[in-house]
This record gives structure tokens, sequence and C-alpha cells, in this order.
């Protein structure tokens, strides 16, 4: 089997097992750092306990996409 065909194959696959497919391939190209991936995820696990405790407040994905393209328009 060559690329072409491994393609053609791979991109008729349900959306759940092309997810996967694209999911191992970069895992394969960026190695996950173990020190890395723990320090980002107290990282994560703070921020989500701030936000479900209140103490920090969420902003709406189209407000911050409308503050960064109002940056860029100055």
């Amino acid at each position: 089997m060559n690329t072409k065909e491994l393609i053609n194959d791979v991109v008729s696959l349900p959306v759940e097992e092309r997810v996967l497919v694209v999911d191992l391939l970069l895992r394969s190209l960026n190695k996950p750092e173990s020190d890395i991936d723990k320090k980002w995820t107290i990282v994560a696990k703070q921020r989500l306990a701030d936000l479900r405790s209140g103490a920090v407040q969420s902003i709406p994905g189209k407000e911050v996409f409308d503050r960064v393209w109002n940056r860029f328009e100055e």
C-alpha cells in the first residue's frame, strides 16, 4: 500500500476513527513530556476550580475574538 492509498483509506473512515488516526499521528510527532504535562495538568485543574468557585469569570469566545480583532484594526 502506498501513501496515497493509505490516505484514501483513512479519509473514508467514519469521523470518530479519523480523529483517532489524527490524534495518534500528532502524538507521534510531538512526544509528550511528562514533566511539562504534569505542570499543565495542575494549572488546568486550578483554572477549572477557579471557574467553578466563581473566583474568576469566563469571557465568551466571541468577545475575546472581537477584542483581538479590534486591537489589530487600531
